[in-house]
């Protein structure tokens, strides 16, 4: 399966996203967009959640380029103009989806390592990361 179209663009700007600590905000974002969409939620669930454990530096383990391209399909999601605008019923989030699965599907082995890992950790640390953090911590973290 080949790189979507127009990605890289998203990776330059999940490279900025990291480097400014705004992952925290992308991730409350992307969680009000998802609840929209019951298809794909377990695995944006899984995607914020590796994000939001990298970020805090509970998950050290992850690749730097896995973390950039789950980064990257995350802002590509909440992104309203992309290759195929969203505002466009029935079509719209296509290429969303189509995003989320390359990601998914080219990372594989990376999401797996993270469920070992999540799944190994205390029930506080699980439900620190179902728990998404609040807007305004994005700043301070």
């Amino acid at each position: 399966m080949k790189k979507p179209v127009g990605f890289d663009r998203y990776l330059a700007l999940a490279e900025r996203f990291l480097a400014r600590g705004r992952v925290p905000a992308l991730l409350f974002a992307v969680a009000r967009k998802s609840s929209r969409l019951k298809l794909v939620k377990s695995d944006l669930r899984l995607l914020q959640e590796l994000a939001l454990a990298a970020v805090r530096g509970q998950y050290r383990q992850v690749n730097p380029k896995a973390l950039l391209a789950v980064v990257a399909a995350l802002l590509y999601f909440l992104s309203p103009v992309d290759l195929i605008p969203d505002w466009l019923p029935g079509v719209g989030l296509l290429d969303d989806l189509a995003v989320l699965a390359w990601v998914v599907r080219h990372w594989q082995s990376e999401l797996d390592a993270f469920k070992v890992w999540r799944d190994g950790q205390s029930a506080e640390t699980r439900q620190s990361l179902a728990l998404l953090p609040a807007p305004e911590a994005s700043r301070r973290c």
